[in-house]
């Protein structure tokens, strides 16, 4: 790899990190960079996740302020992303890349919608909840297995995974957008994070389930580049997306939804 290329990853990476920090799709930016460069679709896809897990965590970090006080939510929902990014990590060794073309547009455009329509719906659940005693503090009862499924699309592929957590948040969940934000960067966080170490564990575990072509497709330097990368754009995601008022920050979710649509049914 030479020094342009090295410098085009990093800077992706820079970008993923910026973006998946504020909304999430960072993937659609650093996926197509390593395809252009010639790494195969199953090494760019796992050496990418492995590389973003750092982003995650440093927009988490850029994000403490607005996690006070949701400790116990993120317990709860965090073992809900924990086991949705095993399954679809596992799931990215098992099936055919085919396998959620299909769906993913549909996914993205549904979030998309859910993001829009969130306020509405949020307040319809909060009302009926109220009749019951209220939410719990996270959320609704549907938010637990909704997350789980975002986990194991978000081990899978991932891209836009933080729109759809913002809209399961934004309308389960009674906070603030900018703490569903902070919230959602501690889910992906989690969801990168596990899905990273299942491909790293068997990149050096040899194991009979796993495919031969996908058990150990790490590119190392790859993945270091997107980390490092990604470390620097998560603080910058952090200091923009808390500045962004509710109503725009949820037109920026939207338009890197459609974004993501069109670059899954219109590929290049």
């Amino acid at each position: 790899m030479g020094p342009f290329e090295s410098a085009a990853i990093l800077l992706a990476g820079v970008a993923a990190g910026t973006i998946n920090t504020v909304v999430g799709s960072g993937t659609l930016i650093t996926f197509p960079t390593l395809l252009a460069f010639g790494v195969p679709p199953v090494t760019a896809n796992v050496s990418n996740t492995l590389g973003l897990a750092p982003g995650s965590l440093s927009g988490a970090i850029g994000y403490r302020a607005e996690l006070r006080g949701q400790r116990r939510r993120l317990v709860v929902l965090g073992s809900a992303s924990l086991l949705g990014g095993i399954v679809g990590a596992l799931l990215l060794l098992w099936l055919p890349s085919s396998a959620f073309d299909a769906v993913v547009p549909v996914l993205i455009l549904l979030g998309c919608a859910l993001v829009v329509v969130g306020p509405r719906l949020s307040r319809r659940v909060a009302a009926r909840a109220a009749t019951r005693g209220g939410l719990a503090e996270h959320g609704a009862w549907w938010v637990w297995p909704a997350v789980g499924l975002a986990g194991v699309y978000g081990g899978y592929f991932g891209a836009a995974q933080g729109v759809l957590l913002m809209a399961i948040l934004g309308i389960g969940v009674a906070d603030t957008m900018q703490r569903h934000n902070a919230a959602k960067n501690v889910l992906a966080l989690i969801v990168n994070g596990i899905a990273a170490v299942v491909f790293v564990l068997l990149a050096f575990v040899d194991v009979p389930f796993a495919p031969s072509s996908s058990a150990g497709s790490i590119d190392w330097s790859v993945a270091g580049l997107i980390a490092a990368g990604s470390v620097i754009g998560g603080q910058i995601g952090a200091k923009v997306g808390r500045r962004l008022p509710p109503p725009f920050l949820r037109a920026v979710i939207v338009t890197v939804g459609l974004v993501a649509v069109a670059a899954f049914v219109l590929p290049l």
